[in-house]
């Protein structure tokens, strides 16, 4: 009995062991699972988690890298802004225009430039030493030669104008100067300024004065183009902000627009216009044109016998070629770029950009010149000998009126007036189909000497 009892005592602990051992090996079982599951959760939550760090990482660098981008552009927009402020306080402190008639010489210098600039510069010069020579033989004017305006001199010095020429033309009172090239993106020249953006803002030459007539459409247009403001002030100090982002700048001065519409409404006045036309784009380019439109206004309410309308940019060119209204406009005051556009298109009528010039008017100096360029094709192919230099001879009108010689300048108007739309014995076709720039500057000096 006892062994039965001892025998079912054991068989009871070895189903209690077994049990045990089931309850064991489930349990070891369900760890090894939930720790394969749990290291899986760990490397797939750890990998996640690495990702998630190298895009966050990746957007704080790119963060980064666009504040020193801005701080960049900021830098840089902030030098551009300085040099304008500097600039101005010089306006401000600026006095009255030169008296040419107090000097004991007027020191006309002469730029060749590059192209066809030095043959058309030399024909005018030949003209007006011809006009003036009592004045240069009794010391009273005196022409200097100023070379070093040529594309491949400024390429070498990689400066719109080289420190020895601008010397020079600070020594002289007015420059008649030659068209220059301007490199352009894409030429594989350097990117160096214009020669002329760099001697109106050099010398401060604010007023761009192009006059524009054809008597038989009743055309008598004198265009006032300021000249170191606009999208030319900084035209090479934009810069590329990223790859994809590239600024340039417009810049506007109440000084600068006050002594453009001084200049414009005095000249109306003086020569008897009634009606001056304000050019902008002020509903667009609101800030600056805004301030441009505000200010001439201001000028505008001193002349009250003076006429005073405005005209966006685009409209205005289309009603150049209106036959009915463009006769009514007189003397038309603009922009810097807009100036530039508008007074070539205007200089078609006329007979195209070569017939026509310009001078650039500032307190100190004056600078006059063709307002075409250096046309370097004509060179290559050989025909410089008959570029026209009608556009530097009426600059020479300009020249001559602005230093006083009014009844010369008047007499050279007549002459090329005759000599291009009247008699036009000699037609300059820029070939050798027309006369030669030498050819026509001997038919204008014998027509010269009828009317002197």
């Amino acid at each position: 009995m006892e062994n039965n009892e001892n025998k079912n005592y054991k068989e009871k602990i070895v189903d209690a062991l077994d049990a045990v051992e089931t309850v064991v090996t489930a349990g070891v079982a369900k760890i090894k699972e939930g720790t394969v599951k749990g290291v899986e959760f760990v490397k797939e939550n750890t990998a996640k988690g690495v990702e998630k760090v190298k895009e966050t990482t990746a957007k704080s660098m790119d963060k980064i890298k666009e504040e020193a981008t801005l701080e960049e552009a900021a830098r840089k927009f902030k030098e551009i802004l300085r040099k304008q402020l500097v600039r101005v306080e010089d306006m401000k402190a600026q006095g009255d225009f030169v008296d040419y008639s107090a000097l004991d010489t007027i020191k006309i210098g002469v730029c060749g430039g590059d192209g066809i600039g030095p043959i058309i510069s030399a024909e005018a010069r030949r003209v007006l030493e011809f006009m003036l020579a009592d004045l240069v033989e009794s010391g009273k004017v005196e022409f200097i030669t100023i070379d070093g305006l040529t594309i491949e001199n400024r390429i070498a010095h990689n400066q719109a104008i080289p420190d020895d020429v601008m010397e020079q033309l600070k020594a002289c009172h007015i420059i008649l100067k030659g068209p220059t090239t301007t490199p352009q993106k894409g030429s594989g020249m350097p990117n160096i300024e214009s020669a002329n953006v760099a001697m109106r803002k050099a010398l401060d030459l604010f007023a761009n004065i192009r006059p524009v007539k054809v008597p038989e459409e009743c055309i008598n247009w004198t265009i006032f183009r300021e000249n170191t403001e606009g999208g030319y002030a900084v035209g090479s100090s934009g810069f590329n902000v990223t790859e994809d982002l590239a600024v340039d700048f417009t810049i506007t001065t109440k000084q600068g627009s006050d002594r453009i519409a001084r200049l414009a409404y005095d000249y109306a006045k003086k020569n008897g216009f009634t009606r001056v036309s304000l050019v902008t784009k002020a509903n667009v380019i609101k800030t600056t044109d805004g301030n441009f439109l505000e200010d001439c206004h201001k000028v505008a309410d001193l002349y009250p016998e003076i006429t005073t309308d405005e005209w966006y940019a685009d409209i205005m060119t289309a009603k150049l070629v209106d036959q009915k209204r463009r006769r009514d406009f007189q003397v038309l005051l603009l922009p810097n770029l807009y100036g530039d556009i508008i007074s070539d298109e205007a200089a078609e009528f006329q007979g195209g950009v070569g017939t026509a010039g310009c001078a650039n008017i500032g307190k100190k100096y004056a600078m006059f010149e063709a307002i075409h360029g250096s046309a370097p094709r004509m060179i290559t192919e050989g025909r410089g000998i008959y570029a026209d230099p009608c556009s530097m001879l009426r600059a020479c009108v300009m020249l001559l009126s602005h230093i006083g010689l009014q009844d010369r300048a008047d007499k050279l108007e007549r002459a090329l007036d005759i000599c291009s739309f009247e008699e036009k014995k000699l037609v300059i076709t820029g070939r050798d189909t027309g006369a030669t720039c030498e050819a026509f500057g001997n038919y204008v000096m014998e027509t010269l000497k009828g009317i002197m």
